[in-house]
């Protein structure tokens, strides 16, 4: 007598791992025990070896063994695992985008006042070797301008161009004799109140020029070759000058040269004007110093230019003209009070020898 066996009862689906590992191996448990249960050699199957899962046709299990087969499970978890791949090959790629983001943001990273502690060193040399923006910073520090915004500082932009109360004057100077030790007239520049050129002729030598002096006053042989006669230009200037305020750095320097005088109330030497003296702590400032200290401006670095010196004078004494000028005013007040006050006694009659000569 055959014994019934009793219906099988369907396992529970296995809930799919993150990485799809488990599901593989249950899957493949699963398919095998039911296999060994439905086929009449269980001698085919060898549990020492790892069994390769195939895709199983619906045809090929008995219809009442009672099985649910799921062919398609395999496949479902290889194609999840394959998007992970992707997953984490982008993560690895947005990883490294972020890395170099990061790295170009490092490069990037501009110098602020506390990475620049030094304070002696030109912002020129500091430009070259470090960069503009360490430069500027250093230069900001230092209270100094760019090169290029000097200009800007000595010259007012579309200011008046033509003659002014005051104007300023410079000349620059070549070497004649022995050794070049004496000076003629090899340039002359004035410029307005507003710093605009008015005048800038070259002079053409009356002597054997020995020493042109290129390195400071940047006059070379071809500037003064056809230069303008020097009887000219002490013409012209004086014309210019008359009855006007003179301002200059040395001027008497210049006014000597040009073989000129000038009235001394009419003159403003910034060399001279105490409060700058008292800024700068010096007897004799130079004008490179007067600048630098007063205007933040650099000057005469390397040739000079007879031009631009004269607009540094111009701008120092426009600067402070107000209290230059009022400062003059109270001394001139002060003096005629004293003049005033210095009248001579007079002498008193000598009624003895008037009584004597009656």
């Amino acid at each position: 007598m055959i014994k019934a066996s009793p219906p099988e009862k369907k396992q529970p689906e296995t809930q799919k791992h993150q990485n799809g590992a488990l599901q593989k191996v249950e899957v493949k448990n699963k398919s095998s025990k039911n296999i060994s249960k439905n086929n009449a050699c269980p001698s085919q199957i060898d549990p020492g070896k790892t069994v390769k899962h195939k895709t199983i046709r619906n045809n090929a299990v008995p219809k009442d063994s009672g099985m649910t087969v799921k062919a398609p499970a395999v496949s479902e978890t290889r194609q999840s695992a394959a998007p992970k791949r992707k997953r984490d090959s982008g993560n690895k790629s947005n990883s490294e985008q972020a890395a170099k983001k990061k790295k170009s943001v490092v490069e990037e990273t501009k110098p602020t006042e506390d990475d620049i502690w030094f304070d002696d060193v030109d912002p020129d040399d500091i430009e070259a070797t470090v960069g503009a923006e360490a430069a500027e910073i250093m230069r900001r520090k230092q209270g100094i301008r760019k090169k290029e915004d000097t200009e800007s500082a000595l010259v007012k932009e579309g200011a008046f161009e033509g003659l002014t109360k005051a104007v300023a004057i410079d000349c620059e100077m070549v070497g004649v004799g022995p050794n070049g030790e004496d000076s003629i007239l090899a340039r002359v520049s004035l410029v307005n109140q507003f710093g605009k050129c008015i005048y800038d002729k070259y002079v053409k030598p009356t002597e054997k020029v020995t020493d042109y002096r290129t390195a400071v006053s940047g006059i070379r042989p071809q500037d003064i070759k056809d230069g303008e006669d020097v009887r000219t230009v002490q013409r012209e200037v004086a014309e210019i000058l008359q009855g006007r305020i003179v301002v200059g750095h040395a001027i008497h320097n210049d006014l000597k040269i040009l073989l000129l005088d000038h009235p001394k109330k009419k003159i403003r030497d910034t060399q001279k004007y105490k409060p700058f003296k008292k800024t700068v702590k010096s007897g004799r400032p130079s004008l490179k110093l007067l600048c630098r200290e007063i205007l933040n401006v650099k000057v005469q670095q390397g040739e000079h230019s007879s031009v631009q010196d004269a607009q540094a004078t111009m701008r120092l004494y426009t600067l402070v003209k107000k209290q230059w000028e009022a400062e003059i005013k109270a001394s001139q007040k002060d003096r005629d009070s004293d003049k005033k006050r210095e009248r001579k006694p007079k002498r008193p009659k000598n009624r003895d020898n008037h009584r004597m000569g009656l």
